[in-house]
């Protein structure tokens, strides 16, 4: 499997299949959501497009960036999601980072939503799929954030069948920029358990899928192969391109 590694201003021509990575938080957020019994997540354009939506569709979910606000049900953090029950609704979710990333690639043939919490599962999906182009959009800091960077690069090793660790990986995200902003409360809408929820492996057990209907971006779970099923489908190395490499 061929990798490359770019930020979402660095996408110049729609890849064949992308992994949208979004550590902390918002596709941590969207696994949290869909492990609370969520259906779909729209992935929307702009808080103006999420309230239209919430409008005309007044029993769907509303979650933003930042501190609560009218018209919204809830913010961008898992733990404050984990306690919501979700079971059966639809979920409308617009983030500074992820929701745009997804978006930025919404015409590939394939589109990956992924965090630490899904990684395992994403990875299955790829060496499934037999994927053998792979761009992993790096939503955080204009494609620097090490955190998502740290799972892309985690994701793309596994999805070679090879038997990577994931400490390393895990400590650059929990030392990452965006996890020192969490813990200080430089970012708003945030829970004290929020950092420890991102950098967790493989909480869920499926990966998540993002394709158009009805003309709106929609992000579904997706069972995967049983590792029985794919581990023993090894490849050679990934040729990996880091960002400005």
């Amino acid at each position: 499997m061929e990798s490359q590694f770019l930020g979402i201003d660095e996408i110049a021509e729609t890849p064949a299949v992308a992994v949208v990575v979004d550590v902390m938080r918002a596709f941590t957020v969207a696994a949290w959501a869909f492990g609370r019994g969520a259906t779909r997540i729209v992935l929307a354009e702009s808080q103006a497009e999420v309230l239209a939506l919430k409008a005309r569709n007044p029993g769907w979910v509303a979650i933003k960036d930042g501190p609560p606000a009218p018209g919204f049900d809830a913010v961008n953090s898992p733990g404050l999601l984990r306690s919501l029950d979700l079971a059966g609704r639809t979920v409308v979710q617009k983030t500074t980072a992820g929701t745009v990333g997804a978006l930025a690639v919404k015409e590939a043939s394939l589109v990956l939503c992924a965090s630490f919490v899904v990684a395992e599962a994403t990875a299955r999906l790829l060496r499934a799929r037999a994927c053998d182009d792979v761009t992993f959009v790096v939503t955080g800091e204009g494609g620097q954030a090490d955190e998502d960077l740290a799972c892309a690069q985690y994701i793309a090793r596994r999805a070679t069948g090879a038997g990577t660790g994931a400490a390393e990986f895990l400590r650059r995200a929990d030392k990452s920029r965006a996890a020192d902003e969490l813990r200080q409360g430089v970012r708003e809408g945030v829970h004290p358990d929020d950092v420890a929820l991102c950098v967790e492996l493989d909480r869920f057990p499926f990966a998540m899928v993002a394709a158009p209907e009805d003309s709106l971006m929609v992000l579904r779970p997706s069972a995967v192969p049983s590792p029985e099923e794919t581990g023993h489908r090894r490849a050679a190395a990934p040729h990996v391109r880091l960002p400005g490499v």
